[in-house]
Parts: C-alpha cells; sequence; structure tokens
C-alpha cells in the first residue's frame, strides 16, 4: 500500500470514526437490532452490507460467486475502496456481518432484503435486468416470512413493479411483501464516506408503511429522506446521473471552445464555480466520464425515452461529446510525435478514476487501443490498477512505478489523476525521457512550469501550444 492509499484510508477511517457511536445510539434508540440481507456483494452491495453492519445492524450478504464469497471470509475484499476492507473486517469480527452463497441462509427472518446486482448495458444500450430476475426469483422462494424488498440497483423506471410481479409469481406460497425503490449515490474512491454521510436517502413505494420503515433504518444516517412513488425514485437516479454527465460533457465542450481562442478552461471552471446555481464540482475538462454508472445510464435513459417515442437530444449530445474526448487526445499524442508507430508512450493512470481499481469504460484503455492499432509500444503504470489491466490488455507493458514508465519514453499520457502523478520529481522525468512529450488529459500539471522544465506539453483546454504560449485569437 503506498502512503496516498494509506492516508485516504485512515481518512475514511477517521471521518467515520467521530460519528460512529452517535449514529449506534441513534439507531439503537431507534429499535432492536434489524436483521438484513443484502443480494449481490459488487460495490453497492459490499459497502451497503458493510455500512449497515456498521450502523449496529445484522446483516447476511449474498453472491452467487462462490470464490468471491469465500475470498471475503478469509478478509479479501473483490474491490479496491479506501476504507472498506478495514469496515468489513471490524463488522465480520464482530459477528455483524456475514457473507453467504445460500439465499435461504441470507433471507431467513430478514425483515429488509437490498438486491444489489448488476444491471449491466444491453445490445440496444438498455439495463439489462437479468441478474435482477434471477435475485427477485430466487428471493420469492428463500422467503419465510413478511418482508421489505429494496432495490437498490440501478434499475429503469417501472422496475419495481415488475419485480413485485416477478415475487408474486414465484412464491410458493403467499407472503406479504412490499417493494421500495432507494437508489444508491456512492461515487467510486469515496464510497463508504458517501454512505455514512449521504447528501440524500431517496425512497419510492406504493406502500406507505414500507417507504417510513426504511426511512427508519436510515435515520441514524442524519440525511434528507425523501418519500415518494417507486417510479419517481428511480427516474431521480437516472436524472441525477444524466445530470452529472452532461455538467462533464459541457465543460470538455468549452474545453475545445477555449483551446481555440487561447482562453484557459481552468480559470474559466473557478469562475463558473463560484456561482452558487452552477457550483465547482463536475467542471474537470479532461477524457470525459466512464465508470460504471454515467456511461450505461445515460445510454439506459436515452434507451428509455426512445422506446416511448421521445427524442433525448441533449442525452445524445452528452453521449457524443464524451465519446469524442478519447479521440481528441490520440490526435494530440499523433501531432505532438508525427508518427507513433514505434514509438514507446507511457500512461499514466489506467481506471477511469482515483482511489479505484475499476476499469469499466475507462479512458486510458481506448486511448491504448487507438494507439495500439496505429503500431504503437504502449507501457502503463497505476498504483492499484495494473492487475486487471493485465488481464483485459496483456499487450500493456506495466511499469514498476511512474519513473520507470517514463524511462526512454517518447511521451507520457496522464490518463488518471491519482494525486502521486502531482507530486513526481519532474525533472527526473524529464531526464528520464527520450523525448520530453507530455500530453495532459487531466489537466494536473501548469503549462507555464511544464515550459520552464523543458517538456512540450499539451493539456486540455488550457490555450496553450505545444510550447507554452498562449494560443492567439
Amino acid at each position: 500500500m503506498t502512503f496516498y492509499e494509506w492516508l485516504r484510508s485512515f481518512q475514511a477511517w477517521y471521518d467515520c470514526a467521530g460519528r460512529k457511536q452517535q449514529r449506534l445510539n441513534a439507531a439503537a434508540q431507534g429499535g432492536p437490532v434489524k436483521k438484513i440481507a443484502v443480494i449481490g456483494v459488487g460495490y453497492v452491495g459490499l459497502v451497503t452490507a458493510a455500512g449497515f453492519s456498521d450502523l449496529g445492524n445484522h446483516v447476511v450478504a449474498l453472491d452467487i460467486d462462490e470464490n468471491k464469497v469465500e475470498g471475503l471470509k478469509a478478509g479479501k475484499m473483490p474491490i479496491y475502496e479506501p476504507g472498506l476492507e478495514e469496515m468489513v473486517e471490524r463488522n465480520a469480527s464482530a459477528g455483524r456481518l456475514q457473507f453467504t452463497t445460500s439465499y435461504d441462509e441470507a433471507v431467513k427472518n430478514a425483515e429488509f432484503i437490498f438486491i444489489a446486482v448488476g444491471t449491466p448495458e444491453g445490445v440496444d444500450g438498455e439495463a439489462d435486468l437479468q441478474y435482477v430476475r434471477s435475485a427477485a426469483i430466487s428471493v420469492a422462494r428463500a422467503m419465510d416470512g413478511p418482508a421489505i424488498l429494496i432495490n437498490k440497483s440501478t434499475v429503469p423506471v417501472g422496475t419495481g413493479d415488475w419485480v413485485a410481479d416477478i415475487v408474486t409469481e414465484h412464491q410458493p406460497e403467499p407472503i406479504p411483501f412490499a417493494v421500495v425503490s432507494c437508489p444508491e449515490f456512492l461515487r467510486e474512491g469515496s464510497a463508504i464516506l458517501d454512505f455514512m454521510n449521504p447528501a440524500r436517502t431517496v425512497l419510492g413505494s406504493l406502500d406507505k408503511d414500507a417507504a417510513e420503515r426504511v426511512a427508519q433504518l436510515h435515520i441514524p444516517l442524519r440525511a434528507p429522506i425523501v418519500i415518494t412513488d417507486l417510479r419517481t425514485a428511480e427516474m431521480i437516479k437516472y436524472a441525477s446521473n444524466a445530470f452529472l454527465a452532461t455538467k462533464i460533457s459541457f465543460i470538455n465542450e468549452i474545453a475545445n471552445i477555449c483551446e481555440a481562442l487561447g482562453a484557459d478552461v481552468k480559470e474559466v471552471k473557478v469562475g463558473m464555480g463560484y456561482d452558487p446555481r452552477i457550483g465547482p464540482h463536475f467542471l474537470e475538462a479532461g477524457l470525459g466520464y466512464g465508470g460504471s454508472c454515467f456511461p450505461k445510464d445515460v445510454k439506459a435513459l436515452a434507451h428509455m425515452a426512445e422506446v416511448k417515442g421521445r427524442h433525448p437530444q441533449l442525452l445524445a449530445a452528452v453521449m457524443d461529446i464524451n465519446d469524442d474526448r478519447r479521440r481528441l487526445l490520440v490526435d494530440k499524442v499523433r501531432g505532438a510525435l508525427g508518427d507513433v508507430a514505434g514509438k514507446r508512450i507511457g500512461l499514466l493512470g489506467l481506471t477511469f478514476k482515483p482511489n479505484t481499481d475499476d476499469l469499466r469504460d475507462a479512458p486510458a484503455l481506448e486511448v491504448a487501443e487507438r494507439l495500439l492499432e496505429e503500431g504503437a509500444q504502449i507501457h502503463a503504470f497505476d498504483p492499484v490498477g495494473m492487475p486487471h489491466a493485465s488481464v483485459l490488455m496483456p499487450q500493456i507493458q506495466m511499469a514498476d512505478d511512474p519513473y520507470d514508465l517514463a524511462r526512454d519514453s517518447d511521451a507520457l499520457v496522464v490518463c488518471t489523476e491519482w494525486n502521486e502523478f502531482a507530486h513526481l520529481d519532474l525533472e527526473r522525468i524529464h531526464d528520464l525521457m527520450q523525448s520530453p512529450i507530455v500530453v495532459d488529459g487531466r489537466n494536473i500539471y501548469e503549462p507555464l512550469d511544464m515550459k520552464e522544465l523543458g517538456f512540450t506539453y499539451l493539456a486540455v483546454g488550457r490555450g496553450y501550444d505545444a510550447n507554452g504560449d498562449p494560443v492567439s485569437s
């Protein structure tokens, strides 16, 4: 574990620990310990299970992947997330958190059953609900008493009604139940902090009593609770992610214009961000959005609109702009090097964002694939993402550290804004490179500083040319 990784884990523990006793007391005041089942132990399911157990509840988390479950029982995390390993270990040791592959074991006596399985992108951009359906059928067959089913997965509008029909159809004998939508708003890299300090909790149900019981479960988190109907709650999730994706695509569009006119998008972002109607978040120009949520959720929302005869023009533009980001970065690399064939190009960062090992729709992998197609030799370094990347793209050569990456490179490309990359010894990097060219897809360096160090530096929307001189308007 690097110092930065340790620091992030310590911060996650420190921020949570100060509030932990207060929340446990609040949970105790709300009644006896709740029995909770969580179906699926991916990012959302595992954080949900760990979080509710940390609030003093008894949680059984289920996954059909035996290797994953056995690994968790042995203390091995299937994902990298600051603070998660410590939280899982603490609650498993205390007996509040268990893992199983058995629905009968997980669902037995459960009052609340969270469905947190994957909803990957389908052929036409729609959400693939096969895992939700399978989970709902298995829960229906295993239920031994009244329970509240809570959809935590990101699912299309109307899925709550569909899940209710599936459970009713597959119950061996009628058992009362209710369905509540409780969409997640966790950010990879800060998921523990987001769970413990949510901006809001959204609950949707046609059963008012069920919604209020789920609200009571969330009261120890001390956040505003929005209670609405099933379909509106499901829509809130998609609308939220689509809006954030829109902000990212908007600032990238502005970055393109800044490059043409000689303006600096980083300063534009600061000036915009002070306006409370806009805010500073999600206005970092770069390689666009990636990961497991924004790409598939924007596509899924657009698909839902098209199926109903609507024309989602803005969503289409958001996706088009985002798709262009990787191509434009490769154009910058090609412009700096000329022909990239045979050139050694190093990628700083592989994951779609820092503080996670998630490579789903990571811009770096698309950049690597495009450059490989043109005959470049691709090397890379990432603090935590290299083991997974080696499996996905074995043709990428992994470096031991950023300096090993820089050695004899014809160009370095910043693809992920890991904090440690901003604090490298750039003079040493310069001296190690075959040609000191840096294409910064995340704007982590200052153009004039890089020019003084002797780099040919190309960033995103900075309004400077490859020599660090302002572009003439």
